[in-house]
């Protein structure tokens, strides 16, 4: 598995954005479905990396700068084709490193409170993200989990 820094002009990248979008208006309702659209994920304050191997996509995930001390887990997605083989871990694990490199002191995420992100949650858990108030914009929300890691 090979992550490269992605620029999100490719169609692959695109279309996994896409149904990742449509996944979280499928689990949640509108006003608690949190995902970054393709204008979001190109902001200066976004680093987005997509996860490939033998030239196809594997997965991608996000890193926002919410202040020089504190960022966010974004975006994350497998390709459904590439489920279960580590992807998911291989990234968040990608975006820890960067995070300690940036000289963060926290990094915080929101995903969802419903069955079906269980497997998300279990891999936050695993990384040791604790379950924590909303931060920054986010308002208390029955179909989010918030979590958050301390870093050295």
């Amino acid at each position: 598995m090979k992550i490269k820094l992605d620029n999100l002009t490719g169609e692959e990248v695109r279309e996994l954005i896409r149904q990742h979008l449509a996944s979280m208006m499928e689990t949640s309702p509108p006003e608690s479905v949190h995902a970054l659209d393709l204008s979001g994920l190109q902001r200066s304050d976004v680093t987005f990396w997509s996860v490939w191997e033998q030239g196809e996509l594997m997965g991608c995930g996000a890193l926002k700068e919410l202040d020089g001390r504190h960022g966010e887990v974004k975006s994350m997605r497998t390709a459904s084709a590439h489920l279960r083989k580590g992807v998911a871990r291989r990234m968040l694990q990608h975006i820890v490193d960067e995070a300690g490199r940036r000289g963060y002191h926290r990094l915080s995420l929101e995903t969802g409170a419903t069955e079906s992100f269980v497997p998300a949650r279990t891999l936050y858990e695993s990384f040791g993200f604790r379950y924590c108030e909303p931060f920054s914009d986010y308002a208390e929300d029955p179909y989010s989990a918030f979590m958050t890691l301390e870093l050295q």
